[in-house]
């Protein structure tokens, strides 16, 4: 990538799951009798349209194929220029659409992650995005809907996926449906208008977050001003230096266990690549905290923190998340020199807080917002 490139044209790029939801609208226009377009048009998750370029097309019938190559815009990772199939099979006049994955899409074989053991490794966004997408043809019909990644096998070496226990191919993911430039420089570029914008509207209390879940999670559940919601993507201590410089006074980190419980371990860049200590991090505070020796071992098992947190809420050591989160506080706090007062709300990928502080609670009530989670302990 070009670093001299102008910081206001970078180029955003789509998901796997918008490709995969686009080929599978291309594949059922085709299966209907429509002749190969160009382009076609999806609709994301924010209700916003997308336009992506076809790759190709078979028609037939009760099959017809399309594909679509993955575009990582100007923020290209492993599975840029992938090409992502899907598959249309007609079923019957009415009925679902079942979605499958393929060759080259990932099989769950662990606990812990937002699919059960067994299943294709299409996340719950995408698959959603795919069953809008096949419903804009086939309102009622019952389809089967295959995606496939002739590469996807070669390319999951280089992914998690493998330590996840995610086998055969790669993760349909995405949640907005869109890839915004999250490397270091481009976002550094990108990101400070939206911290400024608020600043503009007048907020001294700002909600830093990784990416879209923590921001659907905080104007949605929390009822925070979408102004004062910043995506922080990796860079959460850049983020707070900049906000402290700016005059921001009240900070609430929010977002999944797995991205938060690193700050609570002093780690401030969040990329797996620079730091993945979240297992580590857990275990060390729950011993620490007298869980016995067999349900560490246990909980080590699981390849996530979501899968681990979850088994954490079983066994009743919910005072343990509250800790993590205090503690997250306390160290980016720190990391500040004190200019900001930091709270923290941690939570599953389904949104739901599990682990806050008590400063969060008092932020969130003193700004008027909605605090909105299990009346529970807290700290």
């Amino acid at each position: 990538m070009a670093r001299d490139k102008d910081r206001h044209t970078w180029r955003e790029g789509y998901t796997t799951g918008s490709c995969a939801a686009g080929a599978a609208k291309v594949a059922c226009l085709l299966l209907k009798g429509d002749s190969l377009a160009v382009q076609v048009e999806i609709t994301l998750p924010n209700s916003a349209r997308l336009t992506m370029p076809i790759h190709g097309g078979k028609a037939g019938y009760p099959e017809a194929r399309a594909s679509i190559l993955k575009d990582g815009g100007d923020d290209a990772d492993i599975t840029h220029g992938l090409e992502i199939q899907a598959i249309a099979r007609y079923i019957s006049p009415q009925g679902e659409v079942h979605i499958l994955g393929g060759q080259g899409v990932g099989t769950v074989t662990k606990k812990g992650l937002a699919l059960s053991v067994g299943e294709s490794a299409i996340n719950p966004v995408p698959r959603s995005m795919i069953l809008e997408a096949v419903r804009e043809v086939f309102p009622k019909a019952e389809l089967e809907i295959i995606i496939e990644v002739p590469d996807g096998e070669t390319a999951a070496l280089r992914t998690l996926n493998p330590r996840l226990g995610i086998k055969g191919g790669i993760s349909i993911l995405g949640t907005s449906g869109i890839v915004r430039p999250m490397s270091e420089e481009a976002f550094k570029t990108s990101i400070l208008p939206e911290l400024d914008q608020a600043v503009a509207y007048g907020h001294k209390t700002i909600v830093l977050t990784p990416g879209h879940y923590g921001y659907r999670v905080a104007t949605e559940r929390f009822m925070v001003p979408a102004e004062a919601v910043i995506q922080m993507s990796n860079f959460v201590g850049y983020l707070l230096e900049e906000a402290a410089y700016r005059g921001i006074k009240q900070v609430i980190l929010l977002g999944h266990i797995g991205k938060l419980i690193k700050i609570s371990g002093g780690i401030f860049h969040t990329h797996n690549r620079v730091a993945d200590a979240r297992m580590e991090i857990l275990l060390a505070h729950a011993a620490l905290a007298g869980v016995d020796v067999d349900t560490l071992k246990h909980l080590a098992e699981f390849p996530t923190t979501e899968g681990a947190t979850k088994e954490l809420l079983l066994i009743g050591e919910q005072k343990l998340l509250h800790y993590l989160a205090y503690l997250a506080s306390e160290r980016a706090q720190s990391f500040t020199y004190g200019s900001l007062s930091i709270g923290t709300i941690m939570t599953l990928l389904n949104g739901q807080p599990v682990g806050w502080d008590l400063e969060a609670r008092k932020i969130v009530e003193e700004q008027g917002w909605v605090w909105s989670v299990e009346p529970k302990l807290e700290l």
